[in-house]
């Protein structure tokens, strides 16, 4: 991942830019945080008023001693030596150490060192926590939220994560998922064809066997349907086993696939379909939503902020594959419905363009910035005020009626 530089853009002359260090996985990590942490570097570059670089959590060893991530257990050692040893390096030069993270053991690798390490040096941190399993999180691991309070500031992308962290005592702040819809190409598809995309991690909490299960009872009632499942995980052999005891034709698994090729994979598409049981913000549903695919998903965790069902898309209750199936099959049946989701599905989108979102992150880094660089633009400072979500996402309906077995 590149590190940027707005260094050579023109600031105020009463303003110095704020020092950001962005800690977050690469892009060779699978997941959502790494395509986020690349998407924000990429357009905080621009702006005047900061000076962005980027620590990997995951950081390669040079030359020869790389062959020693290749081996188990040795890999984390090494690398999580090589990474303390760039926090302590670098985060001195910082004003601000903005830290993506996730949950469980990836909290306590990646989050927990950079957190510390700026507290040694006393600098401002931000918590960008990002995971579904927030709740189950700080349940279980008592290290959890003392650690999180060591945090300046704690910030999520949905407002289903700041509920749950407000339940445990912790005030969060939304900034949403960034979406770069020049990316991707919308159509609206007229009529459907039962060519169904699911592309989440194939790990238990994305319940892909639930798709399958479902695409099964599809593909009773329409032959040709197909599937094409993209990502990977420890649950790829399983499925494809399954895939043939249930004797699904047309089903092709494609593994992981880089972010940049995933627009091909969308337009192939007819239909999005996501059976998680544990889920925050994904950002394939607004991907989904700015190609023009309709979006056929369980309601699991924040799924229902940013999905209205019956407006934006389908939900059912999770595990429901009989439900998820029968929403498939009403779309393929009912055009005007499935025009309506994906005309009402592609306007949300504006929600989560970078034009949308840009000042909240601005906002965040000038309110961490020591006193004496703190003077803000009057358009930061209009961010000041709570995101005001509308009633739909700040109040979602989560209980979905679900259709009887077929």
């Amino acid at each position: 991942m590149p590190e940027t530089s707005a260094a050579n853009q023109k600031l105020r002359p009463d303003a110095k830019p704020s020092r950001v260090l962005i800690v977050a996985p690469t892009l060779d990590y699978l997941g959502g945080q790494a395509v986020q942490a690349t998407r924000l570097l990429e357009r905080l570059s621009g702006e005047p008023s900061l000076k962005v670089k980027f620590l990997p959590v995951n950081p390669r060893l040079p030359g020869p001693l790389r062959v020693l991530q290749r081996i188990k257990y040795v890999r984390t050692v090494v690398t999580s030596l090589l990474y303390w040893a760039s926090l302590l390096v670098r985060i001195p030069a910082y004003d601000v150490i903005h830290i993506f993270s996730a949950s469980y053991w990836s909290f306590l690798l990646a989050p927990t060192p950079a957190i510390l390490v700026a507290k040694l040096y006393g600098k401002k941190t931000l918590l960008n926590y990002r995971s579904g399993e927030a709740e189950d999180h700080l349940k279980r691991w008592r290290t959890a939220l003392p650690i999180i309070r060591l945090a300046d500031k704690v910030v999520v992308p949905s407002l289903y994560l700041v509920k749950v962290f407000g339940s445990f005592g912790v005030q969060a702040e939304v900034a949403p998922n960034t979406l770069d819809l020049t990316r991707f190409a919308f159509r609206e598809r007229q009529p459907l064809r039962p060519t169904l995309l699911s592309n989440r991690n194939l790990e238990p909490l994305y319940n892909v066997e639930c798709v399958l299960y479902a695409f099964a009872l599809v593909q009773r009632q329409a032959p040709e349907a197909r599937l094409i499942v993209v990502g990977d995980g420890c649950e790829r052999a399983g499925l494809q086993a399954l895939s043939v005891k249930l004797g699904l034709e047309h089903v092709e698994f494609f593994g992981k696939v880089p972010p940049k090729d995933m627009p091909a994979f969308y337009d192939r598409a007819d239909i999005f379909i996501n059976a998680s049981d544990i889920d925050n913000m994904p950002v394939s549903h607004l991907e989904a939503f700015a190609c023009g695919l309709p979006v056929v998903t369980t309601d699991a965790g924040g799924i229902p902020y940013i999905v209205t069902h019956e407006r934006t898309g389908l939900m059912v209750a999770c595990g429901d594959y009989n439900a998820l199936a029968r929403a498939c099959l009403q779309l393929l049946e009912d055009g005007d419905l499935a025009a309506r989701l994906i005309r009402a599905a592609r306007a949300e989108c504006e929600r989560y363009a970078w034009a949308s979102v840009r000042s909240r992150w601005l906002y965040f880094y000038r309110e961490l910035t020591p006193v004496h660089n703190a003077q803000r633009n009057p358009e930061v400072a209009m961010a000041a005020a709570p995101m005001t979500p509308d009633p739909i996402r700040a109040h979602p309906e989560q209980k979905q009626t679900v259709a009887p077995d077929m």
